[in-house]
Protein backbone atom coordinates (compact mmCIF):
# COMPACT_ATOMS: atom_id res chain seq x y z
CA UNK A 1 0.00 0.00 0.00
CA UNK A 2 1.24 3.09 -1.13
CA UNK A 3 1.42 6.22 1.39
CA UNK A 4 0.94 9.71 0.27
CA UNK A 5 3.34 12.15 1.82
CA UNK A 6 1.13 13.31 4.45
CA UNK A 7 1.42 10.13 5.95
CA UNK A 8 4.81 10.89 6.47
CA UNK A 9 5.54 10.88 10.43
CA UNK A 10 8.43 12.98 10.12
CA UNK A 11 8.03 16.91 9.01
CA UNK A 12 11.10 17.30 7.38
CA UNK A 13 10.67 13.79 5.25
CA UNK A 14 7.25 15.11 4.72
CA UNK A 15 8.17 18.01 3.04
CA UNK A 16 11.23 16.75 1.16
CA UNK A 17 9.50 13.75 -0.29
CA UNK A 18 6.14 16.20 -1.14
CA UNK A 19 8.95 19.34 -2.81
CA UNK A 20 10.34 16.12 -4.56
CA UNK A 21 7.26 14.60 -6.08
CA UNK A 22 6.04 18.12 -7.12
CA UNK A 23 9.12 18.50 -9.14
CA UNK A 24 9.63 21.73 -7.13
CA UNK A 25 13.57 22.17 -6.51
CA UNK A 26 13.42 25.50 -4.42
CA UNK A 27 10.45 23.79 -2.38
CA UNK A 28 13.27 20.71 -1.95
CA UNK A 29 16.37 22.80 -1.42
CA UNK A 30 14.93 24.70 1.41
CA UNK A 31 13.79 21.10 3.12
CA UNK A 32 17.84 20.47 3.39
CA UNK A 33 20.68 22.22 5.64
CA UNK A 34 22.62 24.35 3.96
CA UNK A 35 25.86 21.74 4.10
CA UNK A 36 23.63 18.50 3.47
CA UNK A 37 25.20 15.66 1.98
CA UNK A 38 23.79 12.68 0.40
CA UNK A 39 24.80 8.74 -1.20
CA UNK A 40 23.67 6.64 -3.64
CA UNK A 41 24.31 3.04 -3.34
CA UNK A 42 27.09 3.78 -0.80
CA UNK A 43 28.85 6.14 -2.57
CA UNK A 44 28.86 9.92 -1.81
CA UNK A 45 27.85 12.42 -4.35
CA UNK A 46 27.56 15.97 -5.25
CA UNK A 47 23.99 16.79 -3.94
CA UNK A 48 22.83 19.19 -6.43
CA UNK A 49 24.81 17.78 -9.23
CA UNK A 50 22.93 14.50 -8.22
CA UNK A 51 19.50 16.03 -7.40
CA UNK A 52 19.44 17.78 -10.67
CA UNK A 53 20.27 14.81 -13.32
CA UNK A 54 18.22 12.04 -10.90
CA UNK A 55 15.36 13.92 -9.44
CA UNK A 56 14.49 16.93 -10.87
CA UNK A 57 15.75 16.79 -14.53
CA UNK A 58 14.14 13.36 -14.97
CA UNK A 59 10.83 14.19 -13.38
CA UNK A 60 11.69 11.80 -10.22
CA UNK A 61 8.96 10.88 -8.44
CA UNK A 62 8.40 8.67 -4.93
CA UNK A 63 6.08 6.01 -4.25
CA UNK A 64 6.44 5.28 -0.35
CA UNK A 65 5.35 2.04 0.51
CA UNK A 66 6.84 1.65 3.77
CA UNK A 67 8.22 3.99 6.49
CA UNK A 68 10.20 2.89 10.07
CA UNK A 69 12.36 4.48 12.51
CA UNK A 70 10.17 7.57 13.36
CA UNK A 71 9.92 8.00 9.73
CA UNK A 72 13.31 8.60 8.98
CA UNK A 73 13.84 5.44 6.93
CA UNK A 74 11.41 5.06 3.86
CA UNK A 75 11.28 1.89 1.17
CA UNK A 76 10.17 3.32 -1.77
CA UNK A 77 9.10 2.89 -5.29
CA UNK A 78 11.11 5.19 -7.24
CA UNK A 79 10.48 6.62 -11.05
CA UNK A 80 12.87 8.75 -13.07
CA UNK A 81 12.68 9.48 -17.15
CA UNK A 82 16.33 7.58 -16.96
CA UNK A 83 15.81 4.39 -14.86
CA UNK A 84 12.27 3.92 -14.79
CA UNK A 85 10.82 2.49 -11.46
CA UNK A 86 12.98 0.53 -8.93
CA UNK A 87 12.65 0.25 -5.42
CA UNK A 88 14.63 2.22 -3.24
CA UNK A 89 15.84 2.73 0.68
CA UNK A 90 15.97 5.98 2.10
CA UNK A 91 17.52 7.22 5.31
CA UNK A 92 17.76 10.46 6.35
CA UNK A 93 19.38 12.49 9.11
CA UNK A 94 17.49 15.60 10.49
CA UNK A 95 19.29 18.69 12.19
CA UNK A 96 17.05 21.94 13.29
CA UNK A 97 14.73 20.30 11.43
CA UNK A 98 15.96 20.20 8.26
CA UNK A 99 17.41 17.08 6.40
CA UNK A 100 21.49 17.20 6.56
CA UNK A 101 22.14 14.08 4.75
CA UNK A 102 20.26 11.56 3.14
CA UNK A 103 21.29 7.87 1.64
CA UNK A 104 19.72 6.59 -1.06
CA UNK A 105 19.87 3.18 -2.93
CA UNK A 106 18.44 -0.17 -4.25
CA UNK A 107 16.08 -2.24 -1.71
Amino acid sequence: MTLSPDQLTHPAVRALVTALNAGDEQAFLATLTPDATMSDDGSDRALREWTGREIFGSRGHMDVQSQSDDGLSLVADYRNDTWGTMRTRWRFTVKDGKVSRFETGQA
